[in-house]
Parts: structure tokens; C-alpha cells; sequence
């Protein structure tokens, strides 16, 4: 059990927040296909008032 590889946590200089390695047998490359058939999915108003709800950004941001 202990030879098996492992995640291991990086720092990074000049950051808060460290960053992990990738997980052994995964793929580390970003998944592009997903996230331009996501952006690329068209969007329905049901109502008047839905495009100005989904472009409108809380005071807190």
C-alpha cells in the first residue's frame, strides 16, 4: 500500500492556496468539448425579466 503513488500537495510562491498534483491514471487536461457544448447550448427566456436576472451581479461581488 505504500508503494502505490499518490497526490502530493505543491506550493506555489507568491500564492495563498497550494495546488495538488494529478491524481494517478486520471487525465490532466482540461475537458474543452464539454465546456464549449455547455456555452454553446442555447439559452430560453420564459419570462421578461429572465435576461436582465441572468446578466444582473450581486452588490457583494
Amino acid at each position: 500500500m505504500a508503494d502505490q503513488p499518490r497526490q502530493r500537495v505543491e506550493r506555489v510562491a507568491g500564492s495563498r492556496r497550494a495546488r495538488l498534483t494529478p491524481a494517478p491514471g486520471t487525465d490532466p487536461s482540461p475537458d474543452v468539448a464539454a465546456k464549449d457544448a455547455a456555452a454553446a447550448a442555447p439559452v430560453k427566456d420564459q419570462g421578461p425579466n429572465d435576461a436582465r436576472l441572468r446578466q444582473d451581479v450581486p452588490p457583494h461581488y
